[in-house]
């Protein structure tokens, strides 16, 4: 039996289609799978259970690259086809069954979505399976499992919804510093090799043998690590989905993003947003062509205090600390 399972370019929605992924790789224990993304979520799939293929949707100039997905594929009799993509050329590949993206904004989240793609009467939580070399790079990492491990993610591919690095750093210091509810814990950093200079402020903020410097690794590692995290606080990106999909309570911040549709999704997790909400910022925004501003000043790091303790009062025993946090800006 072959499935092929065509998901999406970006790192967090590539995410939000591993539940219904992970569906199909219970459902089928002897399906081969053929896996379509885009090169940057590809570390995400390369632990998949019976995975035959991993083929990279490159952009290519006149849809290049889908005339070569078509190429690769149309040799094969697939039993199913999921396109969360919608593509033309699934039309012209031989199938049992096609499972569509839905084609209409419903306004549920993406999770809820895909589930109804497949015609699920129940909604399966994003998963990332993680493979024994980053299994390995985790535990080098993070090898003193005594300390705690507060993980962030400071950078944003889209200046609107990146919180202010200072305020990041306010919030690292109220949660690991002196009577924070994650005194002396490891701080994490995350971001792409582009990022460095964005997120340094927070990075030269600790001692450096508090930090765990993660700017650059392979996103299996990155998930890894983040399994063996406390807490994770960053904005509306592809490294929060990650964080959730692998169970570490996480906050997400939002402002001109839509929650409700890319929120993180997990039990314990947790959005935060600005006071305005995403239409109002939205609304903000210069004609296209000019620089745009960052819209998430109005979120205060007190407000995300509060998110964190209501994470930590909802949080599995094991990660719940002792101490409330601490107010305000040092």
């Amino acid at each position: 039996m072959r499935i092929l399972f065509i998901t999406a370019n970006c790192i967090g929605d590539a995410v939000l289609t591993t539940g219904v992924l992970s569906y199909l790789v219970d459902k089928y224990p002897q399906a081969l799978f053929t896996i379509a993304c885009g090169p940057v979520a590809a570390d995400l799939f390369r632990a998949v259970p019976r995975l035959e293929k991993l083929i990279l949707l490159q952009k290519q100039k006149r849809h290049g690259h889908w005339r070569r997905l078509w190429r690769e594929c149309v040799g094969t009799k697939w039993d199913i086809i999921v396109d969360l993509r919608n593509s033309l050329i699934t039309r012209f590949l031989f199938a049992g069954k096609v499972y569509y993206r839905l084609s209409h904004n419903t306004g549920a989240h993406k999770v809820v979505d895909h589930a109804r793609a497949l015609k699920l009467n129940h909604i399966p939580a994003p998963h990332i399976w993680i493979d024994p070399l980053a299994e390995a790079k985790a535990k080098a990492i993070c090898s003193n499992n005594m300390t705690p491990i507060i993980a962030f993610g400071p950078a944003a591919n889209w200046p609107p919804k990146q919180w202010p690095i200072e305020n990041f750093v306010d919030l690292a210091r109220a949660l690991v510093g002196p009577h924070g509810p994650y005194e002396g814990a490891k701080v994490m950093i995350i971001a792409a090799p582009h990022e460095r200079e964005q997120v340094a402020w927070l990075m030269g903020a600790f001692p450096r043998e508090q930090v765990l410097d993660l700017i650059g690794f392979d996103l299996l590692s990155v998930a890894a690590c983040l399994k063996r995290c406390q807490l994770f606080v960053g904005n509306d990106s592809g490294l929060m989905h990650i964080a959730a999909a692998v169970g570490t309570p996480t906050i997400g911040l939002f402002g001109p993003g839509w929650e409700k549709v890319y929120g993180p999704w997990g039990e314990h997790t947790r959005v935060v947003h600005t006071p305005e909400g995403s239409q109002e910022l939205l609304d903000q925004l210069p004609t296209v062509g000019a620089n745009a501003p960052n819209l998430m000043g109005s979120l205060t790091v007190e407000s995300v205090l509060d998110g964190v303790q209501e994470l930590i009062e909802s949080a599995p025993a094991p990660r719940k600390p002792q101490k409330s946090p601490q107010r305000g800006r040092e």
